[in-house]
């Protein structure tokens, strides 16, 4: 798809910049000569992944709640926005569980200070949402398409977190419906890759830290329970595609993309995987099978025809190589 954006004009203000996608699309902007302005709690995020790009005379970054540093001005004092990345979230099952205030702190609050902050400013706005707001598709959609309404159970233990996201892209659509604001709505499927933590929970990270203690991989039931990961470099391909996009080719009424990685693979696969990423290709891990947890998928996958179509964008890295790639990284930095 060809773009005229102009990512040098004006300036980006990412919330949760510090986490690991904030910490990746900090990067793919600043690769792109833009003017990246990072905020973050540091409750989920971490100094370490952006502490070397404060070199960048293009990076500020602010520690703070998003709120409260968008409500008190003099970061972007004379500044022209020109898009807001609102990705603020306790994203990691580690993360949520532990804090569920925060969590579903984010999906409101913060969200709605960002949304405020850019239609202030005039700004785009690329809102973070999450597969999960699916819940748990029937076998008939799947794999998931972004008209299907999922079913969120808001008694469960990680309702915080879905609630949140779901709230979020409600909060957004107000904005774009009764400001005009110009929103885009983005739900990653398992995406993964480095400035990730080894022990949040997710599941590559999880994989690979038990690999490299040599332990036995954790793999609930028989492992058939399918996912779909992409790496983060696809990830981020597919979502400057999408804020490069001109307005007009964004769905107005539904500006809600799948970025995921069709590829659909097995639980057992991915562990697999990331075990022969440390130990070789010939190796067999030892693995321990617990019962599935209660609300534990039987597929996760999504339909990215939407994205495919109007932003001409198709995931490229198989899930092997992904691997090899998030384990050098782990290895050259813990």
């Amino acid at each position: 798809m060809s773009t005229a954006f102009d990512w040098r004009s004006g300036t980006h203000v990412i919330t949760g910049g510090a986490g690991f996608l904030g910490a990746n699309l900090c990067r793919a902007l600043l690769s792109r000569g833009a003017k990246v302005i990072c905020i973050d709690s540091l409750v989920a995020g971490s100094l370490h992944n952006v502490v070397e790009l404060q070199a960048d005379h293009h990076f500020t970054f602010r520690r703070g709640d998003a709120s409260d540093v968008l409500r008190r001005g003099g970061t972007y004092a004379g500044e022209r926005i020109s898009v807001v990345w609102a990705m603020a979230a306790i994203a990691s099952p580690v993360g949520y569980f532990a804090k569920p205030l925060d969590t579903i702190w984010a999906g409101a609050a913060a969200q709605r200070i960002a949304l405020e902050f850019a239609a202030d400013a005039g700004a785009r706005f690329i809102s973070f949402s999450s597969s999960e707001v699916y819940a748990l598709p029937p076998p008939d959609q799947i794999p998931t398409r972004e008209t299907y309404v999922g079913a969120i159970n808001s008694m469960s233990l990680r309702a915080p977190y879905d609630v949140a996201k779901l709230y979020s892209e409600t909060l957004s659509m107000i904005f774009a419906r009764s400001c005009g604001l110009d929103v885009r709505i983005v739900r990653p499927f398992n995406v993964y890759g480095p400035f990730s933590k080894l022990d949040d929970g997710r599941m590559v990270p999880a994989f690979l830290r038990s690999a490299m203690h040599n332990e036995p991989l954790t793999v609930h039931g028989d492992g058939s329970q399918t996912r779909s990961l992409i790496y983060v470099d696809d990830f981020l391909d597919g979502l400057m595609r999408l804020a490069a996009a001109p307005a007009s080719a964004i769905t107005r009424h539904h500006p809600v993309y799948n970025l995921g990685n069709p590829d659909e693979r097995s639980v057992r696969e991915v562990a697999i995987a990331c075990w022969q990423a440390v130990h070789g290709d010939k190796s067999e891990p030892k693995i321990v099978s617990p019962p599935r947890p209660p609300g534990d998928l039987d597929r996760r996958c999504p339909d990215t025809t939407k994205a495919s179509r109007l932003l001409d964008w198709h995931p490229r890295i198989p899930l092997e190589i992904g691997i090899e790639k998030t384990h050098r990284w782990f290895a050259e930095t813990t």
